[in-house]
């Protein structure tokens, strides 16, 4: 097996269809047959199940699938390491980024880091807090940007520490919460936890929770339009938002906040190019400007 090989089974896997894994890999249909037909002849056993038009993993395949992952991410980290042996920052930089930082802060801080280092590629994906932890503990990206609580045993710094409002259209009455409809946003866990920790503390009445949205933009645009309130992170407000915003303290008066957080691991600072970027993110201190 080669490195084509990994590849040819991750897209099979995420896409359960010959033709779709194909695509994926530049190749037609009948060339990833004629590989996957080598591949069941070298190993002595059959890799794929086929039902009509589904396609699964056979327990021999399965197997197959799971070493080529490993041998994937050890491959890419050799390549890493050797790539920055001489602290010279190239080759690339694997990151995962939480999808309101990369839309409000993070083109900018990629378009100076590349001018600076311009051997250095940048892959990104970006998610939701949970699917980025997940990557960075499966090694798949080198640094990892979450927003709210994560339990993390190795490098975690904080990058930004942002208040928490209630907004409205109009002028509530922040007693009469439980009989006004909310808009609640509903992507994150470590989020509502706060919310419910702070409500709870005020009400014994749940909240009259009348839409549920995935993003903290479409929860605005529905307090704009006068269908309820919401509670979103400061960083979604503007000073001339045409909205009443009351911000989020406990009964002892401490505000609540949403933390977002540098995750990566220690090992990977051997390489040149993640030492660089933790390092010139925390010397912009970008996420304190607003």
């Amino acid at each position: 097996m080669n490195e084509k090989d990994y590849l040819l089974l991750k897209y099979i896997a995420e896409a359960q269809n010959l033709t779709k894994a194909a695509e994926l890999l530049y190749i037609t249909p009948p060339a990833l047959t004629y590989r996957l037909q080598q591949l069941e002849k070298e190993f002595g056993v059959p890799i794929l199940a086929r039902s009509g038009k589904k396609i699964e993993f056979t327990p021999e395949g399965k197997y197959l699938y799971q070493y080529a992952q490993k041998a994937s991410t050890e491959l890419r980290k050799a390549k890493d390491y050797m790539l920055n042996m001489a602290n010279e920052a190239q080759g690339t930089l694997r990151l995962g980024v939480s999808r309101v930082i990369a839309h409000y802060k993070l083109p900018p801080i990629l378009k100076e880091f590349v001018s600076l280092y311009p051997r250095v590629e940048i892959n990104v994906k970006t998610g939701i807090s949970d699917e980025i932890y997940e990557w960075i503990r499966n090694e798949e990206i080198h640094v990892g940007i979450v927003r709210g609580k994560y339990t993390w045993s190795e490098q975690k710094y904080l990058l930004k520490e942002e208040n928490i409002f209630i907004i409205s259209k109009n002028k509530i009455n922040l007693d009469d919460l439980p009989n006004i409809p909310r808009i609640n946003y509903k992507n994150s866990s470590d989020f509502s936890e706060e919310i419910n920790n702070w409500w709870y503390e005020r009400f014994t009445a749940p909240p009259l929770i009348t839409m549920q949205v995935d993003t903290f933009e479409i929860c605005k645009e529905m307090v704009m339009n006068d269908l309820g309130y919401a509670i979103i992170p400061q960083i979604f407000l503007y000073p001339d938002d045409p909205l009443h915003a009351y911000e989020l303290v406990t009964k002892s008066g401490e505000p609540v906040t949403l933390k977002t957080w540098m995750l990566y691991r220690e090992s990977t600072t051997q390489l040149a190019i993640v030492n660089k970027f933790v390092a010139h993110l925390l010397a912009l201190d970008f996420m304190n400007d607003k």
